[in-house]
């Protein structure tokens, strides 16, 4: 989640006030989301969250009362019409369904958030796993980032991403569990969190 905003750099940004709108779900995806958008606070972007279905999860809800504490806005809806947010917003980070996603997807408010998302024009940073993918597949159904953000390694599904960028953000992933899952992680250089594939 530290990443990012490593992976969609300000400047990038073409307007004056950097606006990042963070969908979340349900699950450990959407808790992910939480943190990256405290984390884009601390650099200096505006986020706004979009958490319908929150947690009972203690840990989750202190994501929530942390994101809260820093004056972060959480929307009541989501719009259904698409050019509020194509204006509002200069990217989408979709933190909705992620790789903890079974077949429970067209359960709401997922369904109706998915179906907003695949019609917007701005650019859509996925983490982890593209919302509406099969983790193993990958999925035509789903929608279509601009930016892919892998979270400790790419899933098998990443293979099957043809958006802009794809990142890796797992450069803290302990010894036994690159080993354990034969993971040959790329070279992060410097201080960097997050690397480009």
């Amino acid at each position: 989640p530290m990443s990012s905003p490593q992976a969609f750099p300000l400047p990038s940004l073409p307007r004056k006030q950097p606006t990042v709108l963070v969908v979340c779900g349900p699950a450990q995806n959407g808790a992910i989301g939480l943190v990256c958008a405290r984390h884009l606070r601390i650099f200096d972007y505006e986020p706004t969250i979009f958490y319908p279905k929150r947690s009972p999860d203690p840990l989750y809800r202190d994501f929530t009362t942390q994101c809260e504490k820093m004056d972060i806005p959480f929307l009541s809806y989501l719009p259904t019409e698409v050019q509020l947010i194509n204006d509002a917003y200069n990217a989408v980070v979709d933190a909705v369904l992620g790789a903890e996603a079974e077949a429970g997807e067209g359960r709401e408010p997922c369904a109706a958030i998915l179906a907003t998302l695949k019609h917007i024009r701005i650019p859509i940073v996925s983490l982890d796993v593209p919302s509406g993918w099969d983790v193993e597949a990958g999925s035509s159904s789903g929608i279509s980032p601009d930016v892919l953000v892998s979270l400790s390694a790419p899933k098998q599904c990443a293979r099957r991403f043809l958006g802009r960028q794809h990142f890796v953000a797992g450069r803290f992933l302990p010894y036994d569990v690159q080993k354990k899952f034969e993971l040959n992680p790329p070279e992060y250089p410097g201080t960097e969190c997050v690397v480009a594939l």
